[in-house]
């Protein structure tokens, strides 16, 4: 989003950038399909969809061990497919004391039949039945109107704001995923409000500055 603050001597311009970010899932035939519809990312937004159903969860990072833990308070039926996971002995036993069985087995591709998913078939061929999948994205923010600027950026390469979305340049604002990764919609909607209120609140003090300065010049008394 832009704007334009028209002023009686000039045009200030800022830019609000809420362009979001895009999920980047694992190179696995058949999830593509499938996703946002049995394939699925986030227990608290979906499990109450899904529940006492059979899941699984995709070992493809590091994430999908707290997937599996959480998504238990859900399902009683909750499988880890390890896929290129290790799990650790400490998160080994955290899923035995979870009720949450790891199945060992590289994917191959998940398996769907009149447009459900019926499991998710391994390298040895068998095919392991579940209703619902769920897998850890890796998100790419959607901030190409950032290339070229000289926005701060923090250690894993997400432009940094302040708590008003105020980025390191001058007349730029961030909102919502492009920011951060974890906010939700109702999340992204209150940065948008708090950026609005803070952008409209500095533009209106530098139109205060600015027609005090042409008070001074004009010669005028300051009424007493």
């Amino acid at each position: 989003m832009s704007g334009t603050r028209t002023r009686a001597t000039e045009r200030h311009d800022v830019v609000v950038v809420a362009t979001g970010l895009r999920d980047g899932l694992p190179e696995l035939p058949g999830l593509t399909e499938r996703w946002g519809l049995d394939v699925l990312h986030c227990p608290y937004c979906h499990g109450w969809e899904v529940r006492d159903r059979p899941l699984g969860v995709l070992g493809t990072g590091p994430g999908a061990v707290n997937q599996a833990l959480t998504l238990r308070q859900w399902s009683a039926d909750v499988l880890l497919l390890a896929h290129t996971l290790e799990p650790t002995d400490v998160d080994r036993e955290r899923l035995a004391a979870r009720g949450v069985r790891v199945v060992e087995g590289r994917i191959v591709r998940l398996v769907a039949d009149d447009g459900r998913l019926r499991g998710v078939e391994l390298a040895d061929g068998r095919v392991v039945p579940r209703e619902a999948v769920f897998v850890f994205p890796q998100p790419v923010p959607r901030d190409a109107l950032f290339f070229g600027l000289d926005c701060e950026r923090d250690d894993n390469g997400w432009v940094t704001t302040d708590r008003t979305g105020r980025t390191s340049l001058p007349g730029v604002w961030a909102v919502g995923n492009v920011a951060d990764p974890r906010a939700q919609v109702v999340t992204a909607a209150g940065m948008g409000a708090a950026a609005a209120f803070a952008l409209d609140h500095d533009l209106t003090a530098e139109e205060v500055g600015q027609a005090v300065d042409r008070y001074r010049a004009s010669g005028a008394a300051v009424p007493a």
